[in-house]
C-alpha cells in the first residue's frame, strides 16, 4: 500500500537557540521543539523526570470532597466497593484502589461489570448487587462520568457514588457526592490528559497525605500506572511521561506479581519498554474481558505470592490464546468477505458481518482491515435480533460525525474521532451499511485514503552515531505526542549485500555517499526491486540498537522506500 509522506518542521528560531542552550545536534534540538521543549528547563525536565515534577492532587475539584466520603466510610465502618471498567485502564485501576484502600481498613470489595451482560460502564446489575450487600459507598474508576440516571438510582437506594473518570463531561452531570475529572470545565488541574489510574493515583495520593502515610504507600501502584497509560493510549507528556519513567522503573526493578507473571509467560526480556506493555502485557489483561470475565485481571494485580499471581495470568494467557484465534479466523472470513464483493473497490468505508462472530474481537478486526483496505471500517456481529459491532477510523476522519449521520438507523452508538461502537437492530442493517458509506463519502478526503508517515527530520547517513542514538533513547518513554522519532534519509543505494529474508523482510546494506549502514524492513517483499535495481531511492526509518556476539551498533529499522524521483 501505497503511503504519503510528510515532514514536520520545527521553528528556526527556536531550534538554533536550543542548540546554543544544549550544545547538542541540531536534528535533536529539531526533535525537542516538535514536542514543545524549547529552552533548556524544559530540556531538563523531559531528559531527567522527577517525582517532584507532579502536580498537587488536591488542585483537582473536588479532592478535598472525595477524600473526606471516604474518611467517613472508614470512621462510620461503611462498606466501599470500587466499581471499574473491563478493560486495562478499568481493571488496574481497581486493583490499584481495592489495594490502597485495604491497607487502611476492612470492608473494602470490587467488581468489573460483565462485558456481555451488563456492557460498559456502571450498571444496573452492579448497583443492585452493591444494594444486596450493604454498600453505601461506590466510587466509579475510569467511567461513571456520563451515567446520570444510574448514579441517581443508585442515590435513591441510598447509596453515594464518587466518580473517578477521565472522559469528556455532558453538560449535566451525574449526582455523585465527588467527581474527580480533570476534564470538567471549571476544574483547574493543570494537566488534562490522565488516564483512569492515573486520576486513581491522584486520589491515593492526596489520601496518602491526609492519613500521613510514607510515599511508597501509593509510589508501589506506579507500574500499574504506567500500564494503564501504555494501554489507553493517552499522551506521553508532562505527568503522564513522569509516571509512565518511574512506572516502567519499577516494572523493571520491582514488579509486582501480577506485571511479573505476565511478562514472564509473554517471554518478554529486560529492559521492559512501554512498547512491552502494549503489545504484551495489554492484550492478555484485555482478553479477560474480551473472552471471558475481567474480574481475573484484578485477582491477577491484587495476589500476595507469585505462584497465585501465575496461576491467574495463565488464564489470563489461556483467554488471549483464544482471543488472537477468533481474531485470525474472523479476520480471514472478513478479508475474504471484502474480496469477493466486486462493489467494494470502489467504496469508501467497509461494512462486514457475519452473525457468528465473537464480539469480543471486532474491533481488533477492524483494525486489522484497515491494514489491508485503509477505509473507515465497521465489523458486526449479532445476537439475537441486535447487531453489534466496533468501527475504527483512518487517520484525520472523524468516525464520530459519520455514525452521527446516521442514527435513524442505530439503536445506540457511542466513542469518539478514531473509534466507536454502535447497535442496531438487524432489519436495518442494509440501510445503515447505506447511509455509512454515504456518510462517510461525503466527508472523506482523497489524502484521507492514503496513509500518512510523518517525517521528524532529515538525516542524512554520515550524521547516525552511537551518542546520536544514546540521547534520542533519553527521550523514552514514547508513546502519543512523545513518539519515537522517524527519520527520512535521500539518495541512498543498495551496496549489493541487501536481501530478502524469510520471503517477506528486507535485510538492508546501505551506502550514501563515503557512509555505509545495515538496517531491517519488516514486510515489505514487495519492495525489493526498488532496492535491487542499481538506483538510488529515499529511505523513511527509526533508529534502533543491535547487539552481535556482545558488540553494539546502530541499524536503522527501514518502515517505507520509495525510488528517488528524478528532476527531469
Amino acid at each position: 500500500m501505497e503511503k504519503r509522506w510528510h515532514i514536520l518542521e520545527g521553528d528556526p528560531a527556536k531550534v538554533s537557540a536550543l542548540q546554543t542552550a544544549l550544545k547538542i545536534h541540531p536534528i535533536l534540538c529539531e526533535l525537542l521543539v516538535q514536542r514543545g521543549i524549547e529552552d533548556f528547563d524544559k530540556a531538563k525536565q523531559f531528559f531527567r523526570p522527577s517525582l517532584n515534577d507532579l502536580h498537587d492532587p488536591w488542585l483537582m475539584k473536588d479532592m478535598d470532597k472525595a477524600v473526606a466520603r471516604i474518611i467517613s466510610a472508614f470512621e462510620q465502618e461503611e462498606s466501599i466497593m470500587v466499581f471499574g471498567d473491563y478493560d486495562v485502564d478499568g481493571t488496574t485501576s481497581v486493583a490499584t484502589l481495592y489495594q490502597f484502600l485495604r491497607n487502611i481498613g476492612p470492608n473494602i470489595d470490587f467488581y468489573i461489570p460483565h462485558r456481555y451482560r451488563e456492557g460498559y460502564g456502571v450498571s444496573k446489575m452492579g448497583i443492585d448487587h452493591a444494594k444486596a450487600t450493604g454498600i453505601t459507598l461506590i466510587i466509579s474508576v475510569d467511567c461513571g462520568i456520563k451515567s446520570t440516571e444510574l448514579i441517581t438510582y443508585a442515590k435513591e437506594l441510598g447509596i453515594d457514588f464518587i466518580i473517578c473518570d477521565h472522559h469528556l463531561p455532558d453538560p449535566i452531570l451525574p449526582p455523585a457526592v465527588a467527581i474527580l475529572n480533570a476534564k470538567q470545565h471549571d476544574c483547574g488541574y493543570p494537566y488534562k490528559e490522565l488516564c483512569g489510574c492515573g486520576v486513581v493515583f491522584k486520589l491515593i495520593t492526596a489520601l496518602a497525605q491526609k492519613y500521613h502515610l510514607p510515599d511508597s504507600s501509593y509510589l508501589q501502584y506506579l507500574d500499574l500506572v504506567a500500564t494503564a497509560i501504555a494501554a489507553d493510549i493517552v499522551p506521553l507528556t508532562d505527568e503522564n511521561r513522569t509516571m509512565a519513567f518511574f512506572g516502567l522503573q519499577k516494572v523493571n526493578e520491582n514488579p509486582s506479581h501480577g506485571i511479573l507473571a505476565l511478562l514472564e509467560l509473554a517471554k518478554q526480556n529486560s529492559p521492559i519498554r512501554i512498547s512491552n506493555l502494549v503489545f504484551a502485557v495489554a492484550p492478555r489483561i484485555n482478553a479477560a474481558g474480551r473472552m471471558d470475565d475481567a474480574k481475573k485481571a484484578v485477582q491477577l494485580f491484587i495476589e500476595k505470592e507469585y505462584q497465585s499471581a501465575l496461576a491467574v495470568a495463565s488464564l489470563l494467557q489461556q483467554d488471549n490464546l483464544d482471543r488472537r484465534e477468533a481474531d485470525t479466523t474472523i479476520s480471514e472470513e472478513a478479508l475474504a468477505e471484502i474480496e469477493n464483493d466486486p462493489a467494494h473497490l470502489n467504496k469508501k468505508s467497509t461494512v462486514v458481518f457475519q452473525p457468528h462472530w465473537h464480539k469480543g474481537v471486532v474491533g481488533i478486526v477492524a483494525s486489522r482491515l484497515i491494514e489491508k483496505h485503509y477505509k473507515p471500517t465497521i465489523v458486526l456481529t449479532q445476537n439475537g435480533d441486535i447487531v453489534s459491532g466496533s468501527a475504527r477510523s483512518v487517520q484525520g476522519f472523524n468516525l464520530y460525525e459519520a455514525l452521527h449521520a446516521c442514527r435513524e438507523h442505530l439503536l445506540g452508538y457511542g466513542g469518539h474521532f478514531a473509534a466507536a461502537g454502535m447497535t442496531l437492530s438487524i432489519d436495518r442493517l442494509e440501510d445503515f451499511k447505506d447511509a455509512f458509506e454515504k456518510a462517510v463519502s461525503e466527508r472523506i478526503t482523497p489524502e484521507q485514503m492514503v496513509p500518512e508517515i510523518l517525517i521528524n527530520a532529515l538525516l542524512p547517513l554520515d550524521q547516525i552515531s552511537m551518542q546520536f542514538f544514546q540521547i534520542i533513547a533519553q527521550m523514552e518513554p514514547f508513546g502519543p505526542e512523545n513518539m519515537r522519532p522517524i527519520f527520512l534519509a535521500k539518495n541512498v543505494r543498495d551496496t549489493g549485500y541487501s536481501k530478502l529474508v524469510k520471503e517477506a523482510h528486507i535485510s538492508f546494506n546501505l551506502t550514501q555517499g563515503n557512509n555505509s549502514v545495515r538496517g531491517i524492513g519488516y514486510n515489505m517483499p514487495d519492495k525489493i526491486e526498488i532496492v535491487k535495481s542499481g538506483n538510488p531511492f529515499d529511505i523513511v526509518f527509526q533508529l534502533q540498537l543491535n547487539e552481535w556476539q556482545g558488540t553494539q551498533s546502530v541499524q536503522l529499522q527501514v518502515i517505507d522506500l520509495k525510488a528517488t524521483k528524478t528532476n527531469s
